[in-house]
């Protein structure tokens, strides 16, 4: 549509010219239980009217309100009806001749989602029952109601919401007032107002929830008591997987934390948490009203690396009451201003905080897997990004802004010590609270209690450019064997050839009489430039493993000296401390992925020394790095060599594995994972059947889909066993894994009735989307899956002009074809991209992205 991709020029100027007093928005929800129209008749639609007053700074200047709606009734400006075919164009509403002061009225008849996008539309199929909720991030709020749809106009809002009267409806603000229309049927829901935020974090979730509600108490240094009202809430159909007592336990928690920390209020009243079906992110920092993936809602056994996550992402999006809510960057490319602070802060406050005392393991292992992939890319970008318009906005969610951020700012606190990092930020959110800010006012006060004069160059260093260092421990010896010197080289890529300071803490490790290898010395130095001798450590005794950047203080790929390296080979398990053990198995892994170590012996080392790894988290990342090792990684002629000794481990380490433990339910769903052949495939069929056990493991329902989804991908599982899968488990849970297995068949006709369903038509929602594309995707059907290369690139382009970007992009990521991971795929690939230079830069960056791993795929390969 016209005008849909907002650029940052035209917001910049719609920001110079008015400021916006105020929102009033009444929402009209009552069709949402009627029937869906028939084909053809156009989207089910709400009634959305949106009042807004606001400033011009020019009078008689035009500008223009964002609104995405199927049909407007009516565009009132300062009391003139304008005609609605002259004014708007589909995506934006024209405002001519502007006064000094203004007030819009737009009635509009709004489209419900079935994409996440906007107000998102779900019957549970469990019970029929209908769900709302809104996602809007980065700019979804005006397909709900007309906006200046940028984060930089900020105001108060005023919410009102008609419903059916025995829903549980909720926004921002706290229920001010709740009238029942005439018949009973319905009522109407009035918020109290907000504080100034942004378009992007306004919510309202509606429907029949199953609602939890406590209350958090803190007194105040000086003297007075908050309270705060907290609500947690789930559909009807999870209520009794609901676990609201531990979601309660680390919002208070947290909350404890935040307010010691940051020594700011919270500020938005009350603190509800609504987990919600369908939802194509992790979770939302929407004030007062967060919403998150109803998949945290556990449906069955998991383990407690599961529970860390969802506590941590309980505290990200905490951390975003300040960091984000309160405090918001200017426009998209400080992005980082809120999401690194609240990936850092998660971990952080995660740590120190609740029961989750490993928190800084999974960052080390798990979420910096993420930064080091991202900023290989091609795509790679600054911390600090140049964000041109809101498509570039949507793909800089990614690990550079989010954890290769994180990563930076616990540098950070390295560089410029803890209390100062924390005093920085209360300082910051005093100055700038319910405002917008950019890099310059956070260094500001960085360089105020640190003392650090540098911080420019700091971030000039860390935050203004793109790539990752690495580095090598480069030790020489006497007679003795003691070290003479330690030197760290670091390198960077070609691209991106900037070299950083790095504050690394560098250990020393030798096994002691238990055979545990531990740490004897340890030197905290700065790292600069191409070589950094490290003197403190000259004269120790010879190491058997040298760790740079032990206690992870950077953002680095660590690299291991010969004997190091030899060392880990036969002793990796033997490290003891976890943090320095997750660090290894992280280098080892980088090593990998850089064609250095070949993928068999990433892999002799995952069956080597998986099953010692303490960490449930560490060992779960292990199993998703084996399954690239081995399906992307490995020679496909040797693929089915590595596979079965993988396989073989799997299996021993789940009947050997404590019966019942964590470290069993994840060697149970590995198995499942790469299972292909006998003799696992034979005794997944007699764990769903009952006719075979393994003591301790409890095959519920989430489990039994885990080993469906193996036997159905190679043809042990037939529709009818499918189906049958899906009579036991009728729930919305149970159809998103019934057409995951229903797609992953190994026959021509379900591939291409998959492929139809996800590329050709839009019937299916954004989850039933993701669960059809994993299904047809799988690893071992590369022949049957190899007449879809020409078609992915043949219909991209038109899918991503057809489609909403969220759709577009579950389409072009998931269906690129990875497994045709050969030389014609690859410059097919190629080919596309220099036939469509013109294409939509956000739809080539995908591409690019998607063209990297295959090349780095046949790289590693034919490294062996």
């Amino acid at each position: 549509m016209p005008g849909e991709n907002l650029t940052r020029e035209e917001a910049r100027e719609r920001a110079r010219l008015l400021s916006v007093h105020g929102y009033e928005v009444a929402l009209d929800l009552r069709s949402a239980t009627e029937p869906a129209p028939a084909e053809g008749e156009g989207p089910r639609t709400f009634g959305s009217t949106t009042t807004i007053r606001f400033a011009c700074a020019e009078p008689g200047a035009d500008s223009f309100a964002d609104l995405i709606a199927p049909r407007v009734e009516s565009v009132t400006l300062n009391g003139e009806a304008l005609p609605v075919e002259r004014v708007f164009d589909g995506a934006r509403v024209a405002l001519p001749a502007l006064r000094a002061e203004n007030e819009l009225v737009v009635e509009a008849s709004c489209a419900y989602s079935r994409t996440g996008e906007g107000l998102h539309h779900f019957t549970d199929p469990e019970d029929g029952e209908t769900y709302l909720y809104t996602q809007y991030e980065p700019a979804d709020a005006r397909r709900v109601f007309t906006t200046f749809e940028q984060p930089d106009l900020k105001a108060p809002f005023d919410f009102s919401v008609t419903a059916p009267a025995h829903w549980t409806v909720l926004s921002n603000g706290a229920e001010a007032g709740r009238e029942v229309l005439a018949g009973g049927e319905a009522a109407t829901w009035r918020f109290a107002t907000t504080k100034p935020i942004s378009t992007y974090i306004t919510a309202v979730v509606a429907g029949p929830y199953h609602h939890v509600a406590d209350h958090y108490s803190r007194k105040l240094p000086d003297g007075t008591v908050l309270d705060i009202p907290l609500g947690a809430l789930c559909r009807k159909g999870l209520a009794r997987h609901f676990d609201p007592e531990e979601i309660f336990t680390t919002t208070k928690q947290g909350l404890d934390f935040f307010h010691e920390h940051f020594a700011f209020p919270y500020p938005f009243g009350k603190y509800d948490q609504a987990f919600v079906p369908e939802y194509n992110i992790g979770a939302m920092e929407n004030p007062g009203l967060i919403t998150f993936r109803e998949e945290f809602v556990f449906r069955g056994r998991t383990t407690r690396a599961a529970y860390q996550g969802r506590a941590n992402t309980l505290l990200h999006e905490m951390a975003h009451m300040w960091f984000g809510d309160l405090v918001t960057p200017e426009w998209w490319d400080e992005l980082w201003l809120k999401e690194s602070f609240a990936d850092f802060m998660g971990a952080f406050s995660l740590t120190e905080a609740t029961r989750f005392d490993e928190g800084w393991i999974t960052f080390a292992n798990r979420r910096k897997a993420w930064a080091y992939r991202a900023d290989q890319l091609p795509s790679t970008h600054p911390v600090t990004a140049d964000i041109r318009d809101l498509q570039d906005a949507k793909l800089n969610f990614d690990g550079i802004t989010y954890a290769k951020g994180a990563s930076v700012l616990k540098q950070l606190v390295a560089y410029a010590g803890r209390e100062a990092f924390l005093e920085g930020a209360r300082r910051y959110f005093k100055r700038h609270a319910y405002g917008n800010t950019r890099l310059a006012d956070l260094l500001a006060a960085l360089a105020e209690t640190s003392g650090r004069k540098d911080m420019n160059a700091w971030a000039e260093a860390w935050l203004k450019t793109a790539g990752v260092n690495s580095l090598t421990p480069r030790p020489a010896y006497d007679g003795r064997g003691r070290l003479a010197e330690l030197a760290i080289v670091q390198e960077a890529s070609e691209s991106h050839p900037t070299l950083r300071p790095h504050r690394v803490a560098v250990g020393l490790y030798r096994r002691d009489d238990t055979g545990a290898l531990a740490r004897y010395a340890r030197a905290e130095a700065d790292v600069t430039g191409e070589r950094t001798v490290i003197a403190e450590l000259a004269g120790a005794e010879r190491p058997e493993l040298i760790l740079v950047n032990d206690e992870d203080l950077t953002y680095c790929k660590t690299r291991f000296d010969a004997a190091s390296l030899d060392t880990l080979r036969e002793h990796l398990g033997a490290v003891a401390d976890p943090l320095a053990r997750a660090l290894c198995w992280s280098a080892l892994w980088n090593l990998t992925r850089d064609a250095l170590l070949p993928p068999g012996d990433f892999l002799a080392l995952v069956r080597r020394f998986g099953g010692v790894e303490s960490q449930i988290g560490v060992l779960q990342m292990l199993h998703d790095w084996a399954r690239i090792a081995l399906d992307h990684f490995t020679p496909p002629a040797r693929r089915e060599a590595a596979r079965a000794p993988l396989a073989e481990t799997a299996l021993a380490e789940l009947r050997q594995a404590v019966p019942g433990s964590d470290h069993q339910l994840a060697w149970a769903r590995f198995l499942a994972a790469i299972a292909a052949a006998e003799p696992e495939l034979p005794l997944l069929e007699g764990l769903l059947a009952g006719s075979e056990r393994v003591a301790g493991l409890d095959v519920d329902q989430e489990l039994r889909w885990a080993f469906l989804l193996p036997l159905a991908a190679n043809g042990r599982a037939d529709r009818e066993a499918i189906d049958a899968e899906l009579a036991r488990d009728d729930t919305a849970s149970g159809e998103r894994h019934h057409v995951r297995c229903l797609a992953a068949r190994p026959d021509a006709v379900v591939k291409a009735q998959a492929w139809e369903g996800v590329v050709e038509s839009d019937r299916l929602s954004n989850a039933l989307v993701e669960a059809v594309i994993d299904g047809f995707a799988r690893a071992g059907q590369r022949e049957l899956l190899a007449p879809y290369a020409a078609r992915y690139f043949e219909a991209i382009e038109r899918v991503w002009a057809e489609r909403t970007i969220e759709i577009a992009m579950a389409v072009v990521r998931g269906l690129f074809p990875a497994h045709q991971a050969d030389a014609a795929t690859l410059a097919a690939t190629d080919a596309w991209l220099a036939d469509h230079e013109a294409a939509p830069p956000a739809l080539r960056r995908l591409v690019l992205e998607s063209r990297d791993d295959l090349a780095r795929a046949l790289r590693i390969q034919a490294r062996g």
